[in-house]
């Protein structure tokens, strides 16, 4: 059975309560393991947390070797440790393997515990936190925050809200290199599969691929001329679409034969290569289509019709219009945040835009958090309906108008408490650069779900952070008073 922590102390190990931090480190390490121990050391925070966990993560043994599984509060530490110090599972590695602080936050009982932690092992336990848990901590930490601050529950929330995009771990696309990477996927499955199965037709895979990617190249080097010369620029536009006819013959052949290979992978039960091979397909003969249209033909592909990963769908082309960033590759993500510079609440915007958020994010934080009755965002937030609707919900809702106000929105806006929300609303930008820092600069998670759990990670990382700064401080405050009653 997986458990949530080993009652038994080894002989050797410190209490988490007991571990001791310097309180003069600007390290993320301490911060983050000193928010960990203030979650752990407050029975009623603890038995929160670890409850989410034990509903949603699974606590079954695994049957094949009677093992028990690594323990949930092991796992929720590594989990925060890799995203609050914007780490790969590389680092991770080392950092459990090595780092005394962590390794007794873990459990361990330093030099004489011998235990060590597998890659693979650190990997498989921290993706088995799901966004939906996540969702749950993060409210009891931030509560417990604002409890570390003493703030009352009845106390008003006032928070800021903004989207940013986090990238992709992509390429740039374009319609040949996104054909490249099909066709590359495609024959590497499928020949290996023939391998393994004794599929005939498929030995020399490998060759195969180099000749593709020699028509890749001449295709990637083709360059159109500048020439006035009517005659030259048109010969030079005859060679480049003859070299993208080679390209695109050699992966349709390359494609009828894995298509006839299937056939028989099918026959032998190798059910797995079959889906993979047949999604690989299907990427390639839309690349093929696209590549078609656009070179041969002469149209424009229409922005909905494209795709910009084969391995990261997901992926969208953003384009915010910020200065020496003409576009980003990747989703965007909405955060809000309080006056305390805790996060109350985030949202993934799959296909979504600001104005379509806005709403859904002030319902869903008010549902966890009543206490939030003001929030102030930018222009991009803007529509006519969602002033309406914000002024139902909050006390002050601060959205700025897209072009010239009349008396009545002018009058609103010289308001006090609008002029001080608006000035304070540049302070998300900040919290935006600190989750950059914990993980969501680049994402490097999986899929669509892992992404949801690297957003949703990262959110609880950084208000644990937050939690282990404020102590910190408090911590160097009570030294300087020692200091100075020793020195008197």
């Amino acid at each position: 059975m997986r458990i949530v922590k080993f009652p038994q102390r080894q002989f050797g190990q410190i209490d988490i309560a007991d571990i001791e931090f310097d309180a003069r480190s600007r390290d993320d390490i301490p911060a983050i393991l000193k928010g960990l121990q203030y979650i752990y050391v407050n029975e009623s925070v603890r038995d929160k947390v670890f409850s989410c966990l034990e509903k949603t993560m699974d606590a079954k043994v695994d049957t094949n070797t009677g093992r028990p599984g690594m323990e949930l509060w092991r796992v929720f530490v590594l989990a925060t440790v890799k995203l609050a110090t914007n780490s790969d599972f590389d680092r991770l590695h080392d950092l459990a393997n090595n780092h005394l602080l962590l390794r007794q936050m873990l459990g361990h009982s330093g030099w004489e515990d011998p235990h060590r932690y597998a890659l693979q092992t650190l990997a498989d336990n921290v993706n088995l936190l799901t966004p939906e848990v996540l969702l749950e901590i993060n409210q009891i930490v931030v509560e417990a925050g604002h409890a570390l601050l003493k703030k009352s529950p009845s106390e008003p929330l006032k928070a800021r809200c903004d989207s940013f995009v986090v990238e992709t771990d992509v390429h740039y696309p374009t319609d040949t290199n996104l054909l490249w990477d099909s066709m590359r996927k495609l024959i590497e499955v499928t020949g290996r599969a023939c391998e393994s199965t004794g599929v005939s037709g498929w030995r020399q895979y490998r060759f195969n691929l180099r000749q593709l990617k020699k028509k890749f190249r001449k295709v990637q080097n083709s360059r159109y001329s500048n020439s006035r010369n009517e005659e030259k620029r048109q010969a030079k536009i005859e060679i480049i679409h003859q070299h993208y006819r080679d390209y695109l013959s050699l992966a349709e052949l390359f494609i009828d034969r894995s298509e006839q290979a299937l056939v028989q992978l099918a026959q032998r039960g190798d059910f797995i290569s079959v889906l993979h091979i047949d999604d690989y397909i299907e990427h390639a003969k839309r690349q093929i289509e696209q590549i078609t249209r656009r070179v041969l033909n002469g149209e424009v592909i229409p922005h909905n019709e494209k795709v910009f990963s084969i391995f990261e769908p997901h992926t969208e082309w953003i384009s915010k219009g910020k200065a020496g960033v003409p576009v980003e590759l990747g989703v965007r993500v909405c955060v809000l945040e309080d006056q305390h510079q805790f996060i109350l609440h985030h949202r993934v915007m799959y296909k979504e835009t600001d104005e379509k958020v806005a709403i859904t994010m002030i319902i869903d934080a008010q549902e966890r958090f009543p206490a939030l009755n003001q929030c102030s965002f930018d222009k991009g937030f803007y529509t006519k309906e969602n002033v309406i609707d914000l002024k139902e919900r909050l006390d002050l809702s601060v959205l700025p108008k897209k072009g010239r106000l009349n008396k009545s929105e002018q009058a609103q806006v010289q308001q006090e408490e609008y002029q001080q929300a608006r000035r304070q609303h540049s302070a998300v930008e900040s919290c935006i650069n600190n989750l950059e820092n914990r993980g969501l600069g680049r994402c490097l998670s999986y899929g669509s779900n892992g992404l949801d759990r690297y957003v949703g990670l990262s959110i609880v990382a950084t208000n644990l952070h937050r939690i282990g700064l404020l102590r910190q401080r408090a911590s160097l405050e009570s030294l300087k008073r020692q200091q100075q009653l020793l020195a008197a």
